[in-house]
């Protein structure tokens, strides 16, 4: 019965009807593709541009980086690589298509702008699977994939962009908070594990997982500045700014363990918090703070998210991967930042601060609330025992 259980919990279960669903899924993205061509106008100046090279680093965060973060998880270790490959593989087909047809309708133009848009998106859901991972069935993370990018891409370009236009290269409020609070209340409607036997960790697993955490630490900087045209100050201050908020978060999260574990180091804030800084520092990146404003980003996100890890608001049974330790409390912190710097700096061209502030409670309020009806949806579907 442990061999049976364990097999399932790696991801060797009954499927059901995922199969066939799975392959009549992508006969109709390949049915919507149809209509789509490429945009070569810009493909000669794709070296001097750096965007495949800032697509590559993404593109590892999402298959290396998340995969591999999730496999602390001693008896879900297959099922958080696996799934991980599949929720991008499918996300970012969906996400090109389904944000092209709110932008300008079913004529799709696509480049590798929208390449790297859909491996944005992607980070969105698999945020949210942390929170899921080791509750849901291969169909139910189908059905999430599909109906998070929906609500995600409508919420980006109707409300966030097209209504607010709010700063965010890095994604702090768009992606994380989106992220973290959707995926929360799914898990909500879900409800707590049924079995917790899983629900820990060993030396191999938390080893592997750390191997996630250096992958993303890498690229991030990728992550936050990717979007942004290559050759600019933004785009040069943003990879700066990142990088001196994880340095920091990084530091902070090594020394605020002794101080709150009985002078003892744990692996879970270092696979985590140390990521921290690059979460808050998404929606600010571009601007030219300086270096040691970054680091101050840093630092309070990386103490913000290491005592959210040490002393959870929601239990593991509840939020399996701590997601609202890593992305919904600093993403939180990222969005007020983002509204408190700009004033700070005596007003920055093009940045609203009441609009960042209304973006950021917006986005929570439609993360919670399509969350909720995902998780309903999904509980409708059976999660596996």
């Amino acid at each position: 019965m442990a061999d049976e259980a364990l097999s399932k919990a790696s991801g060797k279960q009954v499927t059901g009807m995922f199969g066939g669903v799975c392959i009549a899924l992508q006969a109709f993205l390949l049915a919507c593709f149809g209509a789509a061509t490429y945009d070569t106008s810009e493909l000669k100046k794709l070296d001097a541009s750096s965007i495949y090279n800032f697509y590559v680093g993404v593109a590892l965060m999402m298959f290396v980086g998340f995969g591999y973060l999730m496999t602390f998880l001693k008896g879900y270790g297959l099922g958080a690589v696996g799934f991980t490959m599949f929720i991008t593989c499918l996300g970012v087909q969906w996400a090109m298509i389904i944000e092209n047809w709110f932008v300008g309708g079913f004529s799709i133009q696509l480049d590798f702008l929208d390449l790297l848009n859909g491996n944005f998106a992607v980070a969105a859901v698999l945020i949210s699977f942390g929170g899921l991972i080791g509750k849901t069935s291969p169909m139910q993370l189908l059905v999430l994939t599909m109906l998070e990018l929906t609500f995600y891409c409508a919420n980006k370009i109707f409300f966030v962009t097209n209504m607010l236009a709010i700063a965010d290269c890095g994604g702090t409020i768009i992606i994380h908070v989106f992220g973290a609070y959707f995926g929360l209340a799914a898990c909500y409607a879900l409800g707590v594990a049924k079995n917790e036997t899983y629900n820990t960790s060993n030396y191999n697993s938390d080893l592997f997982s750390l191997i996630g955490t250096v992958f993303l630490w890498l690229f991030w900087p990728s992550f936050v500045a990717g979007g942004l045209p290559a050759g600019t100050d933004g785009h040069g201050i943003a990879l700066l700014n990142t990088v001196m908020a994880l340095l920091a978060s990084t530091v902070t999260t090594f020394g605020l363990m002794p101080l709150m574990c009985g002078n003892r180091l744990g692996t879970v804030p270092v696979q985590n918090a140390t990521l921290a800084g690059g979460v808050s520092i998404g929606a600010t990146a571009n601007l030219a703070m300086g270096p040691q404003a970054a680091g101050i980003v840093g630092v309070i996100a990386g103490v913000i998210s290491c005592i959210g890890f040490i002393k959870p608001v929601f239990p593991g049974s509840f939020d399996t991967c701590g997601i609202n330790n890593l992305h919904g409390m600093p993403g939180i912190f990222g969005g007020l930042v983002s509204v408190v710097l700009p004033v700070l700096m005596g007003g920055v061209e093009g940045i609203s601060p009441a609009n960042q502030f209304l973006g950021l409670v917006g986005t929570l309020a439609v993360a919670c609330t399509t969350g909720l009806l995902t998780g309903f949806v999904l509980k409708l579907l059976g999660s596996p025992e």
